[in-house]
């Protein structure tokens, strides 16, 4: 009762960081009770944290003891199954290996555990109370068609994809599929020859971040949970719609400033990845397959209408398409956390 009435004399402030190709972009909400003082938005040349996005960061947290990191999800080896039952989901991905949590008592979602680790070393300047999985936030963006629909679903980032297919709120199939990786088989694949002299020694792997080996992996066991919200240094524990109608997507000629080639590239790789996804999904025996007949699409980096011709000439589905704002998203599924 005591700490409700300390809270009320308080902002809430909530700090919401969504990573990019290249860059981070960070939202944050000042709210009083329900009603949102303040927000800003700043974007940053670090996929982790450097000193000027801390120092960003720092200046509003120190306004309130109340203030809540939150970040999407980037780990490849993240995705969603169509069950709760622990003896079921072993057949889909390594639990050993992995943090699992289950939505609405209808499927599981989960992520890779050093992935995790690795976040919490990354911004452990900062912390973070929240890490929330791209397939819960395409449900909640989506709820009001998944309810009512057997219908595929998209999130679109920069280099991933987090693919669903539900019936009436049923998962059936997902996939987190990675841009990037395609955009490397497509390099590789295209002179086998000029590969010869390549020098693998030469190449930065961006996954080799130094973890001690003594690491207590164990101690993301409540990554769902808020914890120490005293200090900004020291809070290191981890935690883990729209109702405007869709609409077909519509493109003014002048709204992508980009590079008209390198964007029909990447949404051609975006439709393959797509594509190949579904027919895993037709074809394994281990999914519930049904016939797709429409797909909706939460875009958040704002691709050409290409992506959309292609799945209605090639795949003959019926295509909706949102944008999405994901930074403001997180903040919204940081707020639904604390309800």
């Amino acid at each position: 009762m005591l700490s409700k009435l300390f809270e009320g004399l308080y902002l809430k402030v909530f700090v919401n960081i969504v990573v990019f190709r290249s860059k981070s972009v960070v939202y944050i909400e000042l709210c009083n009770k329900n009603r949102v003082i303040k927000s800003v938005e700043d974007t940053f040349d670090t996929t982790t944290i450097n000193a000027k996005m801390y120092n960003f960061i720092h200046t509003y947290v120190n306004e309130s003891p109340y203030f809540y990191i939150s970040i999407l999800d980037t780990s490849l080896a993240q995705g969603a199954v169509a069950t709760c039952k622990s003896r079921e989901i072993v057949d889909f991905f390594d639990v050993s290996s992995s943090k699992h949590l289950c939505y609405a008592d209808r499927w599981t979602y989960y992520t890779s555990s050093i992935d995790l680790h690795t976040l919490q070393k990354v911004y452990g300047r900062i912390g973070l109370d929240f890490v929330f999985s791209p397939f819960v936030l395409l449900a909640r963006f989506f709820k009001d068609k998944i309810d009512t629909h057997m219908s595929m679903y998209l999130l679109i980032e920069e280099s991933f994809i987090s693919l669903s297919v539900f019936d009436h709120s049923e998962l059936l199939f997902s996939e987190h599929l990675d841009l990037n990786h395609a955009k490397d088989k497509d390099d590789l694949s295209m002179d086998d020859d000029s590969m010869q002299d390549f020098d693998l020694e030469s190449s930065v792997n961006l996954d080799d971040i130094n973890i001690e080996d003594d690491a207590d992996i164990g101690e993301l066991d409540d990554f769902g949970d808020i914890e120490d919200l005293d200090s900004f240094d020291d809070m290191d524990d981890f935690s883990d719609i729209k109702e405007e109608d869709e609409e077909d997507y519509i493109k003014d000629d002048n709204e992508y400033s980009g590079n008209d080639s390198e964007g029909f590239n990447e949404d051609y790789q975006r439709f393959s990845l797509i594509k190949s996804s579904v027919n895993r999904f037709y074809k394994d025996d281990k999914f519930q397959s049904k016939f797709i007949e429409s797909v909706f699409i939460a875009d958040g980096v704002g691709v050409s209408s290409d992506l959309k011709r292609y799945l209605e000439d090639e795949m003959f589905l019926n295509v909706f398409v949102r944008r999405i704002d994901l930074p403001s998203e997180v903040c919204a599924l940081a707020k639904a956390e604390l309800e």
